[in-house]
């Protein structure tokens, strides 16, 4: 089982906009238990930053249209049941799918 994410991310998470970007990822990352580590790899930034959008940090404009199209795509792979991921090696291999795409 993939690491879960701390307490004060997820209570910080409801003080955000829900129109914030960084809040959106985070949900879905939650959701799906995509660990930040392995997120921020498909982004090309450090687990830091990852962290720091998930608290409503902002995106460059240079992101912002990657990270929507990820969000998308997470949204859909768990309606179709292909997320929540069961360990972390099934986290990782989705994620170097998506980046392969």
């Amino acid at each position: 089982m993939p690491r879960s994410y701390g307490e004060g991310l997820l209570l910080s998470l409801n003080r955000l906009d829900e129109n914030n970007l960084g809040a959106r990822l985070a949900k879905v990352c939650i959701e799906a238990k995509l660990p930040a580590v392995h997120v921020a790899k498909v982004f090309g930034v450090s687990r830091m930053t990852v962290h720091a959008w998930f608290r409503g940090g902002e995106i460059r404009s240079t992101r912002r249209g990657l990270v929507e199209s990820f969000i998308s795509l997470v949204i859909k792979d768990i309606v179709e049941e292909r997320l929540p991921a069961a360990n972390i090696a099934d986290a990782k291999a989705y994620l170097a799918a998506v980046v392969a795409d």
